[in-house]
């Protein structure tokens, strides 16, 4: 008449439901990310993300300390440039804000691992991840040019101290195209975690006012991929894995979660998840009203993303998040 066998029996008390639980979530999973732009003493929020800043370096500086002394063991750096040229040079110069950041990071915390974001439409004047046709009003990227100015983003940031190179971009051959230019470089230790998997997703538009990055024109369907694709992830990591990705990406993550297994069920190498700007920007809305329990939420959200795979979570929450971690 009664079951034998009775599940609840694990969950009865907080420190057996520890004990048997599954997975688990350290402040060394989570990466913070830093937006970085010129002067000093500068310190914006962004109004569509609660809680996160434009700095300029010596305030970033000060924000992965902070992270730092969390338990955080990363920061990736996006920079905003004083000027944007059709060229990105602010991407690949050596005085580039985030070679800047980079440099001045590495110097008080030399122990961080810094990431720098190898992308260009932070750079360029038309907010696209490349190089543009003279005549184009679509937003058709063309592919090897921008390959070439990769390469040498990669190497100055690499020079500069960044520990790790993540290009972003999505372009076809990024990753050869930069692995070849850092060991050129003679940079033949400094890994390269690639953004393998990224979507052409709704869920980036916070992140354009942080990074100040919006396509002046078009979109970026014609290089990021179509959210209704699932196999073709796979392609992109085999790609990305041939051409020396050291650690991959997926990108967004909580609405790619089926993804983000069926890449780490896929390969060895580790993975990463972004908790990209709109599903932070969501969680903060619905608690600033009231609506939701904040912490519960980014924890067990946090949690998704390592059950589905994650060895690494790139998230905005990262500091909130490792702050009640320790609680």
């Amino acid at each position: 008449m009664f079951p034998s066998v009775r599940p609840r029996r694990l969950r009865t008390t907080p420190t057996l439901r520890r004990m048997v639980r599954e997975n688990h979530l350290h402040p060394e999973d989570l990466v913070s990310p830093i937006f970085v732009v010129p002067g000093s003493g500068f310190a914006r929020e962004v109004s569509s993300m609660p809680g996160v800043f434009q700095l300029s370096v010596d305030k970033a500086v000060e924000e992965a300390r902070e992270v730092w002394n969390l338990g955080i063991p990363s920061v990736i750096l996006f920079g905003i440039p004083e000027q944007k040229d059709a060229g990105a040079t602010g991407a690949w110069h050596d005085h580039g804000i985030v070679q800047e950041a980079s440099a001045a990071i590495k110097a008080a915390l030399p122990d961080l691992v810094v990431m720098a974001d190898t992308c260009l439409c932070e750079y360029t004047n038309h907010g696209h991840c490349g190089v543009i046709g003279l005549s184009d009003t679509m937003g058709h990227v063309l592919n090897d040019p921008t390959l070439a100015i990769l390469g040498k983003t990669a190497v100055a940031q690499a020079r500069a101290g960044a520990d790790v190179i993540a290009p972003s971009g999505m372009m076809d051959g990024m990753v050869r195209a930069i692995r070849t230019a850092l060991d050129e470089a003679g940079f033949t230790d400094t890994p390269i975690l690639s953004y393998a998997a990224k979507y052409a997703s709704a869920y980036y538009g916070p992140f354009r006012d942080a990074a100040e990055s919006t396509p002046q024109f078009g979109d970026r369907r014609t290089y990021q991929m179509d959210p209704a694709n699932s196999r073709e992830a796979l392609k992109e990591i085999a790609l990305d894995i041939a051409e020396g990705a050291d650690m991959l990406m997926v990108k967004p993550a909580l609405a790619y979660l089926d993804i983000l297994h069926r890449v780490k069920a896929a390969t060895h190498l580790p993975v990463a998840a972004y908790n990209v700007s709109g599903e932070y920007a969501m969680v903060k809305a619905g608690a600033l009203k009231g609506w939701i329990d904040e912490e519960r939420v980014v924890m067990e959200t946090l949690m998704s993303m390592k059950r589905a795979g994650a060895d690494l979570i790139l998230t905005y929450h990262a500091k909130d998040a490792a702050r009640w971690l320790g609680a």
